[in-house]
């Protein structure tokens, strides 16, 4: 949760280009109107990847960061499309995941880089994303479907719930945390002419295009892992693997002639090694969940959720629901200031609010200032329960919003989450702990059970087979190189 940041990539990737521009399509050959130039795509990617770094920020780790861009920079010499400067980042993201900006900008995830296996997995991946760039598939979606707005985001985390000027803002915060438009997921066709762009395009520069349908494999892996079934993790998972696309990769890798050329890393403990302290899962800075208490050591302060509530913790706010969909609790930095009724007068004014009740008080030993208000939206009206609370990091806004014919079910719980605002104990700070991949070998005969026991592996039996792609039971050998996970303490 980088509470500082501006929700902008979503808005920018909304915005209606004003002149129609006909161009031939550099992967397909063919003529084609867009509502977005070259030039508008690119400078919509720059502003884009400002606020990427900015809000989702970026991996600070230069010999990982310079062999993802080596690989990108192979890859991209052999792009169909050339009038692009291609850029190459790793996201500090702990879900696995990978994006292109319009422009030429590549993004691969932290936690992609924990799960992938080889050098070919990368490469194909960054193939794929490549892909998006060359056949100008942003700029495609732009044209037909400029009108996609924010609530269509909304509505897959407040399905009781939609519309307003506090709804839309939710859902930008939302989108802006994988680009929304820009990540969101393409259109199945697109997802396949990607594919095998990124294939041909590893294979001519030496990598298997086989890695496209390897990682695939390990993505659904992931997915199974993390809920259960074969289903998307998330509403925004841009690139989900199917068997139909996983055949179709394979059988196409099977087609292609791979170009004689060494790869970047030799071996698979090579390719481990750049992956090697890499931070994996909740990132302490940005704040982590302990069930349902939410502590960030950055900004000094706990805050207690309700019990049985789903969260997220976004770039720019804090978000929690109930399972049935019908409400929605908010918690992000309003901006600076000590003055919390000054806050609150300054909100209703931007949102036309009026509120109905109001009271000034401390929380947490800090001065607060609550009010009830309703918002009108289009489909209905909502209740809204605001908190400010004035903490030295800045002035905190906790929102809980529900249908206002609901409002009376959840108004005691918005307000006791908003009354278990505080700053963190020294107990809490002490026991903060991050997790970091750390690569360790093998013993002869040794199981992943006695590996894990030996080595302190952090990571569940299921998280390492994942990780490194071994099957139940499996039987190491001497020498044989294995990612682990390792908590040790963290210091802001």
């Amino acid at each position: 949760m980088n509470l500082h940041a501006k929700s902008r990539i979503l808005s920018l990737l909304l915005v209606v280009a004003t002149l129609v521009a006909c161009s031939t399509n550099p992967v397909t050959g063919k003529r084609e109107i867009l509502l977005m130039t070259a030039e508008q795509e690119r400078a919509i990617g720059a502003q884009a990847a400002e606020q990427v770094e900015q809000t989702i920020g970026l991996v600070d780790a230069p010999q990982l960061v310079n062999y993802v861009q080596a690989i990108g920079n192979r890859l991209a010499a052999v792009s169909p499309r050339q009038d692009v400067e291609y850029t190459f980042q790793v996201a500090n993201m702990a879900e696995p995941n990978a994006f292109a900006l319009p422009g030429g900008y590549i993004y691969v995830s932290r936690g992609l880089l924990a799960i992938a296996n080889s050098e070919d997995e990368l490469a194909n991946v960054i193939g794929h994303e490549i892909g998006h760039v060359a056949a100008r598939h942003s700029a495609q979606r732009q044209t037909r479907a400029t009108g996609v707005g924010l609530l269509t985001v909304l509505g897959t985390v407040l399905a009781g719930s939609k519309g307003g000027a506090q709804a839309a803002q939710t859902a930008s915060q939302l989108g802006q945390a994988l680009g929304a438009g820009l990540i969101a997921s393409y259109s199945r066709d697109q997802e396949r002419q990607s594919d095998e762009i990124g294939q041909k395009m590893a294979a001519q520069t030496g990598w298997n295009p086989i890695g496209m349908a390897e990682f695939m494999q390990q993505l659904g892996g992931y997915t199974v892992l993390v809920t259960g079934s074969a289903r998307q993790p998330t509403w925004l998972d841009s690139h989900p693997p199917t068997t139909e696309r996983v055949e179709t990769s394979a059988a196409r890798a099977r087609e292609l002639t791979i170009t004689s050329r060494a790869p970047i890393a030799d071996s698979r403990l090579a390719f481990y090694n750049y992956m090697d302290g890499l931070l994996v899962g909740d990132d302490p800075a940005a704040g982590v969940f302990r069930e349902s208490l939410f502590l960030h050591p950055q900004l000094d302060f706990a805050l207690v959720f309700p019990s049985g509530w789903q969260t997220q913790n976004q770039p720019s706010a804090v978000l929690a629901g109930p399972k049935e969909g019908d409400a929605m609790l908010q918690l992000q930095l309003q901006g600076a200031g000590s003055d919390p009724q000054a806050a609150a007068r300054e909100y209703a004014g931007e949102n036309n609010l009026t509120y109905t009740r109001t009271s000034a008080g401390r929380i947490g030993n800090y001065s607060a200032y609550q009010a009830i208000a309703e918002a009108q939206t289009e489909q209905g009206n909502l209740g809204l329960h605001l908190t400010w609370i004035a903490h030295p990091a800045g002035m905190f806004r906790l929102t809980g919003m529900t249908p206002v014919e609901r409002f009376n079910n959840y108004a005691a719980t918005f307000a006791a989450t908003a009354d278990s605002f505080r700053g963190m104990t020294a107990q809490e700070k002490t026991g903060m702990t991050e997790r970091r991949l750390d690569v360790v070998t093998a013993r002869r005969g040794e199981t992943l059970e006695a590996l894990s026991s030996r080595t302190g592996n952090a990571w569940t039996l299921d998280e390492t087979r994942l990780a490194n792609d071994l099957p139940a039971g499996a039987v190491l050998s001497a020498g044989q190189p294995m990612k682990i996970a390792v908590d040790i303490p963290y210091r802001p």
